[in-house]
């Protein structure tokens, strides 16, 4: 069955987190991203989250970018295909190449629409099967070692599943192991984002001793065959992050035995689709993932939760709950985490409503494409 696009509204929106977020490459504490909604002749509305940064420095796309793919490309070949089922849309994006971001954004939109057309919650339509997912927590770099255990202890508190913590040169073995002795047996993983090299190896094994659930990108981001290297040399699990940019990527690696672990992430691999078939690949491999974040909005975090249904998503994400970062959100209700578990929402779509007054007082431009 035809899905009947009428018209496609993106808005740009501006939200403050209540805290900055550091890591190995910077700070943020404003976040601009666009919302897609694409709407049918009867109707229904599907929503999309882009997840790009301002700055390049996760991966090259930016919010401008988006903006450029999506309006000038990605649209434009929605326009001109027929569209039967959302995994179509992963074909007909193909010829642009990676906009991974950007693509995701609006394959997302699609697959709300998708559900909310079938009277199914987007976890259904995907393949999803658990009514509960567990989450934990990602925790940027603290200005002190005191500042970093309070927090930790709070989130232990709160009944997040494990910890991650961001780590880089300078700020990570000896804070690690201060860490351990505080919360011997928490759960904690330790996120590089691309911040070491080969010559490090001998510094990265100390991270053996404190039996961690894995490190994730200790090198470079687009690399698959050092990280083989590192893992042949360490009992630390390690778990890759943006150098899995595609189906593709993933097979590659674990071929490799370039990590034990992958973070799947809905916007760097290009949308549902493609997240999907890396889960079947690492099921079907016996390779652990889990759902990063990206420091989301609600609609994202929305999707992060039906992906996550997906039965080889056996360790925690990073799904955390809205009032974590956020004053306010844009959906209803918002996100909640009740000791380390999100109750999966069942209604149609993305299960949870936009909060029009929010997304009207957060829109900083808007724009209407009729199909």
């Amino acid at each position: 069955m035809t899905i009947p696009i009428k018209k496609i509204i993106l808005r740009k929106i501006n939200m403050r987190l209540k805290n900055p977020f550091t890591t190995s490459f910077g700070s943020m504490q404003d976040k601009e991203f666009y919302i897609i909604e694409a709407t049918d002749t009867e109707g229904n509305r599907g929503f999309g989250e882009s997840v790009a940064f301002t700055s390049p420095w996760y991966t090259e796309e930016t919010v401008k970018k988006n903006l450029h793919m999506i309006e000038d490309f990605l649209i434009t070949i929605l326009r001109e295909n027929e569209i039967n089922h959302p995994d179509e849309v992963t074909k007909l994006f193909r010829p642009i190449k990676r906009n991974n971001m950007a693509k995701a954004a609006v394959e997302g939109a699609v697959w709300d629409l998708y559900a909310k057309r079938q009277n199914i919650s987007l976890a259904k339509a995907l393949g999803g099967v658990k009514p509960t997912i567990d989450v934990g927590i990602s925790i940027g770099i603290q200005p002190t070692l005191k500042d970093l255990l309070y927090t930790i202890e709070s989130h232990m508190q709160a009944g997040y599943k494990r910890i991650k913590m961001k780590i880089k040169p300078g700020q990570d073995v000896d804070m690690l192991r201060e860490v351990r002795k505080q919360f011997p047996d928490t759960p904690i993983m330790a996120d590089a984002n691309s911040a070491y090299d080969l010559k490090d190896i001998e510094h990265l094994k100390q991270l053996d001793d404190l039996h961690l659930m894995m490190i994730e990108q200790p090198l470079a981001h687009d690399d698959i065959v050092d990280h083989a290297k590192l893992q042949a040399m360490m009992e630390t699990l390690i778990c890759l992050d943006e150098s899995i940019q595609s189906f593709e990527d993933a097979r590659k690696a674990i071929e490799l035995g370039s990590c034990k672990v992958i973070n799947i992430k809905i916007g760097r691999v290009g949308g549902l689709t493609e997240a999907k078939r890396i889960h079947d690949y690492c099921r079907k491999h016996d390779v652990a993932v889990w759902c990063g974040g990206m420091l989301e909005a609600g609609v994202g975090r929305a999707h992060n939760i039906a992906l996550t249904t997906l039965p080889q998503f056996i360790l925690p994400g990073d799904t955390a709950g809205s009032s974590l970062y956020w004053e306010k959100d844009i959906i209803q209700p918002e996100v909640v985490v009740e000791n380390g578990v999100i109750q999966v929402p069942d209604k149609p779509g993305i299960g949870y409503e936009l909060d029009e007054e929010a997304l009207e007082a957060f829109t900083v431009e808007k724009k209407v494409f009729d199909f």
